[in-house]
């Protein structure tokens, strides 16, 4: 396994963006419920905040706020509808200028989604990814196979979100959303979408 610098930078970045977020004003904290509060477009049961794509809200002058928000994976176009929704809802709370800005560093991860966010992705009937790191630790990357080979046996086991089963299968490395893919449990033989893990 090799650790690179730029992950480790990407990691020190974050725990940056984290302590400005500690640092933030009153209105600054009311205008990120606010925009956090906005459903995903493609999983409409989360909310931007549990899905962990939104980073910061600054205000930049009277009446002129500017959001970060990162993208599931370069090029989700779901971004887009994420911004106006944003957007929109700032406006009709009174904030004229709003920008929203993408922010690729650190790279949006499966571990931002919020506990919260992964209870509901589960009562919903789409299992949550697996945690894959511990967020204090850098980034390792494997040397090998691509990252769609199996999981490692480290790894736990995928619960059927309906009878809690980790018999599956996959069906399909893509389902509803490329971020889904497709499984079926062979206890009780339902069909679920899986959010991957990246």
């Amino acid at each position: 396994m090799v650790t690179t610098a730029r992950a480790h930078q990407a990691h020190q970045t974050q725990q940056e963006t984290q302590q400005e977020a500690q640092q933030e004003t009153p209105l600054e904290a009311e205008l990120r419920r606010l925009a956090g509060s906005v459903p995903d477009p493609e999983l409409p049961v989360l909310n931007l905040e549990e899905l962990g794509v939104l980073r910061a809200v600054h205000t930049r002058g009277p009446g002129r706020v500017e959001v970060e928000l990162s993208p599931t994976y370069t090029g989700c176009p779901a971004i887009e509808a994420m911004s106006a929704d944003i957007e929109r809802v700032l406006h009709e709370h009174g904030i004229p200028e709003v920008t929203v800005r993408p922010v690729l560093t650190p790279a949006w991860s499966t571990d931002d989604i919020t506990p919260e966010g992964r209870r509901k992705l589960r009562e919903f009937g789409i299992a949550p990814p697996r945690t894959t790191r511990t967020p204090a630790d850098p980034v390792t990357i494997p040397l090998g196979p691509t990252r769609h080979a199996a999981a490692p046996a480290t790894a736990e086991p995928l619960a059927c979100p309906h009878c809690g089963s980790t018999d599956t299968e996959l069906l399909s490395r893509f389902s509803s959303t490329a971020c889904k893919a497709l499984r079926r449990c062979l206890s009780c033989r339902e069909p679920f979408d899986h959010f991957k893990e990246l």
